[in-house]
C-alpha cells in the first residue's frame, strides 16, 4: 500500500539542505530523543552564553525520514540567537507552520523535534545547578514526557 502526501517546498528544502547539522563536541546541553523501535532517533546539542543565557550554536543529528531531519533543521533555526527561556517558547505547531504544514501521518516529527530542544535545555539546567531555569521548564518537560509522539492526533499543543 503507497502513501500519498505531498511535502511543502521548505519541508523538501530542509530535507535536501539541512541547516545546523552536526554535533557540538563541548556541548552545554544534549537533547536525545526519539524511539529506535520505529527509527526516528534525534540528538539536539545546544552551546550557550553563559553571561546572556542565549543559545549561540545548535546542531541536530537525526536518524529517520525526510520529515524529522527537515523538523530539525527548522527547529534549530529557531532557537539558534534565542533566550533558552524563547526557545522554550518555540512548540511544534510553530515548527509546523514555519515549514508550511506537514502531512498528518508526519507531525510526531514536529514533536520530537520539539521534545529535543526541551531535554538539551533541561540538561543544560542540570549541569549548571546554580543556574535558575525558567519556571515553565519544568511543566512543559512534564508534559511532552508524557506525549506519545506517534499519538499526536492534529500536531497542536
Amino acid at each position: 500500500m503507497a502513501v500519498d502526501f505531498m511535502y511543502s517546498e521548505k519541508v523538501l528544502e530542509h530535507f535536501r539542505n539541512p541547516r545546523n547539522m552536526g554535533e557540538i563536541e563541548d556541548a552545554d546541553g544534549v537533547g536525545d530523543v526519539g524511539n529506535p523501535k520505529c527509527g526516528d532517533m534525534m540528538r539536539i546539542t545546544i552551546k550557550v552564553d553563559e553571561a546572556t543565557g542565549t543559545i549561540t550554536d545548535v546542531k541536530f543529528k537525526t536518524f529517520g525520514c525526510g520529515a524529522a531531519i527537515a523538523t530539525s533543521s527548522m527547529v534549530t533555526e529557531l532557537v539558534k540567537g534565542k533566550s533558552l527561556q524563547e526557545a522554550l517558547a518555540v512548540s511544534n505547531k510553530t515548527v509546523v507552520e514555519q515549514l508550511g504544514g506537514l502531512p498528518p501521518v508526519k507531525l510526531h516529527c514536529s514533536v520530537l523535534a520539539e521534545q529535543g530542544i526541551v531535554a538539551a535545555i533541561q540538561d543544560y539546567y542540570a549541569k549548571h545547578p546554580e543556574k535558575t531555569p525558567p519556571p515553565e521548564l519544568e511543566s512543559k518537560a512534564q508534559y511532552l514526557e508524557k506525549v506519545d509522539p506517534h499519538g499526536w492526533p492534529d500536531g497542536d499543543q
